[in-house]
């Protein structure tokens, strides 16, 4: 086991440790500074428009950190049945990480269902990783399950090798495994804040793609999640924010790095989606309002990200796009 100290990855139950404690300190401050806020007042009704209604309303909850998507009170749609696979990605093996819960879980049952193999890389939510693993035999395709710490650039190669060794191969690789936490200001984030943001959501997307890139091959891909926040900015999110944006940009620049390897990198850039993610960051009266700011007036479900992740993936459909960023935010005009 290595000294995990800031800066340095280590054992993943150190890094849950301390992620919950930056959390309760941001709680604490949320607890003293809620007295007298009134709740805003109803707005308009959701906006539906896709194959099947989803949820408008959220639950008033806060988790722990990371986050299991098991003990959310309204469970994430992911499943999404009205969509029929059609090989766009057989006989392919795909590297998801953050890939146990919310968008990474939605992403490995349809790649699952156009064909592909998939290793799921998650921190230490065993229960969710083990619900994913049973959605995406259930769509006759082979998990991999890896716990570890996307920090930790040893580990990535690692993940990597067991993906490769399982699989014969590595065509596609998601970086979705991301730390969020809000502050009220600039002068809440600490040293170790910082670096626990930074560490996870922008260097664990370097150790990875670092890692897969001598495994990728003409047709391959690259499918980083970044933002709306890393477009227009978050108030409430400064150090997540600068990552997302970060992440755009290290999209834009290895594309066009890999773009004579046949090698297509992109990014994804979700608005507000039901995940674990956010019910383990803010306090909860703020995530029953989660995503109500959108033109749809509510959140999305991660069922309605995951195709745009097929279509990125899959050389059929995107094979002469390299190096965007796809927002999916609900709202119109979010770049």
């Amino acid at each position: 086991m290595t000294d995990d100290k800031p800066g340095h990855a280590g054992d993943p139950r150190a890094t849950e440790a301390r992620q919950r404690e930056i959390q309760q300190r941001q709680d604490d401050k949320d607890r003293a500074q809620a007295k007298g806020e009134r709740k805003p007042p109803a707005g308009p009704q959701a906006v539906q428009a896709g194959a099947r209604e989803q949820p408008s309303d959220l639950p008033a909850q806060h988790i722990t950190k990371p986050g299991l998507e098991a003990e959310l009170q309204l469970q994430p749609q992911y499943q999404a049945p009205d969509y029929l696979g059609s090989r766009k990605l057989q006989d392919m093996a795909a590297l998801i990480t953050g890939g146990d819960s919310g968008i990474g879980r939605a992403v490995a049952v349809l790649y699952a269902r156009e064909g592909a193999d998939v290793a799921i890389v998650y921190l230490s939510s065993h229960q969710d990783a083990e619900d994913t693993k049973r959605a995406v035999e259930a769509e006759g395709r082979r998990c991999l399950l890896i716990a570890g710490d996307v920090r930790d650039p040893a580990f990535c190669q690692q993940a990597v090798a067991q993906t490769v060794q399982q699989f014969g191969k590595l065509d596609i690789l998601v970086n979705n495994a991301a730390f969020q936490e809000h502050a009220s200001s600039l002068e809440d984030i600490d040293e170790q804040r910082l670096d626990e943001t930074f560490r996870t959501n922008i260097y664990g997307y370097f150790h990875m793609a670092k890692a897969a890139l001598p495994h990728l091959k003409q047709g391959s891909s690259i499918i980083n999640t970044g933002s709306v926040v890393g477009l227009k900015g978050s108030a409430r999110l400064l150090d997540y924010s600068a990552t997302k944006g970060a992440i755009h940009a290290f999209t834009k620049s290895l594309a066009q790095n890999v773009i004579e390897q046949g090698i297509r990198v992109n990014a994804v850039a979700p608005g507000p989606v039901w995940t674990p993610l956010n019910p383990a960051d803010s306090p909860a009266e703020q995530v029953a309002e989660f995503g109500k700011q959108t033109d749809f007036k509510r959140a999305a479900q991660p069922e309605e990200l995951s195709p745009a992740y097929v279509f990125l993936a899959a050389p059929v459909c995107a094979g002469y796009i390299t190096g965007i960023v796809l927002p999916v935010t609900g709202s119109v005009g979010a770049i």
